[in-house]
């Protein structure tokens, strides 16, 4: 099958950070979907030109006069500004992330009241990056949606806690520290929220190995997941 006639593609567009084989990209069990001759390049998007269109060029002014007025340079605190698929996300450096969501939360241009939570991701592939952070900020006084990105080497994974400023993303960064390793500095008590405090690893890491228990159904035995046959 040709990579190109998949679902969800961007062309040469982006970043390259890696290949992805069969239909999830797991390793170490064996194939069982059926689709293990699938291979795709995992892309980043890349940085957006202006005008990036409608009100995001307008949040976009705000918050870098907001930076500047408190004595930062936009072009250290902002990585890159990205308009992808209708949505607009900021890539911070992660020891701006406090004063960025304070300025988005504080002015009156601006005004993103709510965090809904942060989402960890692991891209193995994106060598000195391979953790990420993502936040999704709504205003609800201009009815706007967007999202703020920070990244983490796996051997320094430490992002600044938001809880100071958005109080309800306590739960939410204990979850991702659970899943994912990400040590956010501040937090009030970081501490796993779901799996066992003495659990090793962290599950939700791509390169967290694939295992299970078999299940009996029916008078049938249902094999571990590590221990399935491979299609391929």
């Amino acid at each position: 099958m040709n990579a190109q006639n998949l679902p969800g593609q961007r062309g040469d567009h982006g970043e390259v950070i890696g290949t992805r084989r069969g239909m999830f990209g797991a390793s170490g069990g064996g194939d069982t979907s059926g689709y293990g001759g699938l291979v795709r390049s995992v892309r980043m998007p890349g940085a957006t030109s202006r005008p990036y269109g409608g009100w995001f060029d307008e949040v976009a002014d705000e918050l870098e006069g907001a930076l500047d007025e408190q004595g930062l340079v936009p072009e250290n605190v902002i990585e890159k500004t990205v308009v992808d698929r209708g949505e607009l996300t900021f890539h911070i450096e992660r020891e701006y992330l406090p004063a960025v969501a304070k300025t988005l939360r504080d002015d009156p241009a601006l005004r993103f009241e709510l965090c809904t939570g942060v989402c960890g991701v692991h891209f193995p592939g994106d060598k000195g990056r391979e953790l990420h952070a993502v936040y999704h900020l709504r205003s609800i006084t201009h009815n706007r949606l967007i999202r703020l990105e920070v990244s983490a080497p796996d051997a320094d994974p430490h992002v600044p806690s938001l809880v100071s400023v958005y109080p309800t993303n306590d739960w939410h960064e204990r979850e991702a520290y659970d899943f994912f390793g990400l040590i956010f500095d501040g937090h009030p008590a970081l501490t796993r929220i779901m799996m066992p405090d003495d659990w090793q690893g962290f599950p939700q890491r791509k390169d967290y190995p694939l295992g299970g228990i078999p299940v009996e159904y029916k008078g049938a035995q249902i094999p571990a997941p590590d221990q399935r046959r491979s299609y391929t």
